[in-house]
């Protein structure tokens, strides 16, 4: 069977006879288990060699194009910038383009200046106009992933992020945990978006809204805030006087520190308060006890995914599956470092 690589060449990294690496490379009987799995290892590891001498010197150019709230583009930068130097011998450099309000159009004005892209990092809204920008990329040999909201009718080369209708599910279920049987039919539960056009977000609502399904909670949303601390606060002050029976949030679009500051304004208490990412805010509100929990996942690690993603399309490196992020549940016992 023909490899791509030699027989000696993998006999040598395994440390077996050729005649042993061919028999594996066959199907052919008489191998033990351990031995082929000695070969399969060694074809791994000459792959990660290949690869290695492939981006020795290469240089790489990634740009981060985010509309998001400061506090949250802040960590993500910190994780990419991190991640960069990891996959010497290649040089990643990134530029970041990141703004915290605004219509698609100013995610269409931002991909359309970008020069001497190797591959971009997106966070934008589910518009018909921006999947035409991301296929227009592609076309062009730019590799786009999109990250913790998708663009899903594009030709983007990948998503990362959690798993949002799983996420707004756990949300639902740590809400009816903690709020126990006394909450009956018709207590409201809080809900707040940044806004309904980032389909991260609007996946989350709907998995939040089916997992209270037959609760007979009523589900009251704040939308279009943008997750800025001002604009979040003042309509949650609105939902909470309209609402006096609220006592429950599921924060998906942030503004964590207002929707408290509400709460305390009017002298209400909320005894159940999920909220997203382990942004400053979201550290100290949970050291403080003023959220439950933070659905949580590693930004380091979705740097890193989406840093791989963009190489493995560009051909720099061998191609891997890619999963769902994980979410973790941190309460403020488990608080990572």
């Amino acid at each position: 069977m023909a490899h791509r690589y030699k027989v000696r060449e993998i006999a040598q990294q395994a440390g077996l006879s050729e005649a042993t690496v061919d028999r594996v490379l066959n199907d052919r009987p008489g191998v033990r288990e351990s031995t082929r799995a000695e070969v399969l290892q060694a074809i791994a590891d000459l792959d990660k060699q290949r690869a290695q001498l492939r981006l020795n010197g290469r240089r790489y150019l990634i740009d981060v194009v985010m509309q998001t709230p400061q506090r949250f583009s802040d960590e993500f930068r910190a994780a990419v910038e991190a991640e960069l130097p990891t996959f010497a011998p290649a040089m990643l450099r990134a530029r970041f383009h990141l703004w915290e309000t605004g219509t698609a159009q100013a995610t269409l004005d931002r991909l359309a200046r970008l020069r001497g892209s190797h591959g971009v990092i997106l966070k934008a809204q589910d518009q018909p106009e921006v999947a035409e920008a991301i296929d227009a990329l592609e076309a062009a040999g730019t590799p786009v992933v999109t990250y913790t909201t998708d663009v899903a009718s594009s030709a983007r080369t990948g998503y990362v992020g959690i798993d949002n209708h799983g996420a707004g599910s756990t949300a639902a279920y740590l809400v009816r945990q903690w709020l126990g049987p006394a909450a009956g039919a018709g207590t409201p539960v809080l809900i707040t978006l940044s806004r309904t056009v980032f389909r991260g977000e609007g996946e989350r609502e709907v998995g939040f809204r089916a997992a209270l399904r037959g609760s007979g909670y009523e589900v009251v949303d704040v939308s279009d805030s943008d997750g800025i601390d001002e604009t979040n606060e003042r309509l949650v002050l609105e939902a909470l006087r309209r609402h006096p029976g609220i006592e429950a949030v599921y924060s998906v679009g942030g503004g964590n520190a207002a929707t408290v500051s509400a709460f305390e304004k009017l002298g209400r208490a909320c005894r159940v308060f999920i909220a997203h990412d382990l942004d400053v805010d979201n550290r100290r509100l949970l050291r403080e006890g003023k959220i439950s929990a933070v659905l949580h996942n590693d930004l380091r690690a979705d740097a890193r995914l989406a840093l791989r993603m963009i190489l493995q399309a560009r051909g720099a490196i061998p191609a891997e599956p890619a999963k769902l992020v994980p979410v973790q549940i941190v309460t403020p016992y488990n608080i990572p470092g």
